[in-house]
């Protein structure tokens, strides 16, 4: 096979296998523009999943999707130990030069603009000298007595209010997608919740589309008790064989290639039906295949080298972010659950390791920190990368 035509490289083909499967997510959220564009009460959107599943593209296709109907969308990556005025108000420029062209009243526009710069500059240290001090490129002077309190909670309310409104101007609305939302600070966190809620009652159109891991929900509901009626939480897991086997079938046929029924079987055994593991297992048997009729045999061929890059690029780099003592806790976890993806009792762990269960707790609370495990429930943590135990057994 040409491997400079491989329809499983990054950005082959029409539909990455991320989105396989993903038609009812997508056609929700086509429902909720609409009924937010329409003044309709909606709430929000949360996806959780492990990583793998292909929650960061879906995001992006949803950002697709608000643009192609002329609202206002900006992202968000959030970041550990980083406030969200800074990120998030770089997300919410890009929505409103996003509306400006739409907007008939460009001095409206730059009200709106001066009151997001007041928000911004909230986000400098107070007493910070000026050569220290961070300016957003907003040529407009920033507003007084909006959204400029330091209260993150009353003025993300106040800031969303403006936008949403500035949105209804041209009977659009603003989508503002967050990913990696586990990582918010909880006073971040508490803020949108409550900006959420103010916005929802009014019914002004703007929504927020959230994406973590599968205890984000457990984050919010900390921060907020009435969390759980903000937000709509849909659970983006594996995909089903049939869907699959199409994420695989699909590019194959567009190079006008087969599969075999047997390298469909040996695809989704040992991707698990990841879409990222679908991926990459996919890539390396078409750049191992010699003939137009991909085989099992090609599939077995092929392993090896998607297991190296994996390890490399996608184990790898997270292993390499623990401490020594973060390890033995990753190793504990991997030899109690024998490489399966499923929880481990944290005091079985501490038997294991034969130490006092709060003794673990540092190095758990770190790795929760780093994305690298979740709790779903008391008691028990896992992994929040699929087949990660796997990957432990054959570490040295």
């Amino acid at each position: 096979m040409d491997p400079v035509r491989n329809p499983f490289a990054p950005g082959a083909g029409q539909r990455p296998p991320e989105l396989a499967g993903r038609d009812r997510e997508v056609d929700a959220f086509d429902v909720v523009l609409e009924r937010v564009a329409r003044g309709r009460p909606e709430r929000s959107l949360v996806l959780t999943g492990l990583r793998g599943v292909g929650k960061t593209v879906l995001l992006g296709e949803l950002r697709s999707m608000a643009v192609k109907r002329g609202w206002g969308a900006g992202k968000v990556e959030a970041r550990p130990e980083a406030g969200l005025r800074r990120p998030l108000s770089a997300a919410l420029h890009r929505a409103i030069r996003d509306l400006a062209v739409r907007h008939r009243a460009p001095d409206r526009v730059e009200e709106v603009l001066a009151v997001l710069k007041a928000f911004v500059l909230k986000a400098n240290p107070d007493g910070a000298k000026l050569r220290d001090r961070w300016q957003p490129g907003i040529d407009v002077p920033a507003a007084q007595g909006r959204a400029d309190s330091g209260d993150i909670e009353i003025d993300l309310v106040e800031l969303f209010t403006e936008v949403a409104e500035l949105a209804a101007d041209v009977g659009t609305g603003i989508a503002l997608l967050i990913d990696e939302m586990q990582d918010v600070q909880p006073a971040d966190v508490s803020a949108l919740c409550a900006a959420c809620h103010e916005l929802s009652q009014s019914g002004a159109p703007l929504v927020v589309v959230g994406a973590g891991l599968p205890h984000l929900p457990a984050v919010l509901s900390a921060s907020k008790s009435y969390s759980e009626r903000l937000f709509r939480y849909v659970r983006i897991d594996r995909l089903a064989r049939s869907e699959a086997d199409r994420a695989v079938v699909a590019p194959i046929e567009r190079e006008d290639a087969e599969i075999t029924p047997a390298a469909l079987d040996a695809l989704f055994t040992i991707s698990g039906g990841y879409p990222y593991f679908v991926q990459s297992y996919g890539k390396a048997t078409w750049d191992a295949a010699v003939r137009a009729e991909i085989g099992d045999e090609d599939v077995r061929l092929a392993a090896p080298e998607a297991e190296t890059e994996l390890a490399v690029g996608f184990f790898g780099s997270r292993y390499e972010r623990a401490t020594p003592a973060e390890r033995e806790y990753l190793r504990a976890m991997a030899e109690l659950v024998e490489g399966r993806d499923e929880p481990a009792p944290t005091a079985s762990i501490a038997e294991y390791l034969e130490r006092r269960p709060s003794s673990l707790s540092p190095a758990r609370d770190s790795l929760i920190k780093k994305g690298l495990v979740y709790s779903g429930e008391r008691g028990l943590i896992a992994f929040t990368v699929p087949h990660f135990g796997r990957y432990l057994l054959t570490q040295e």
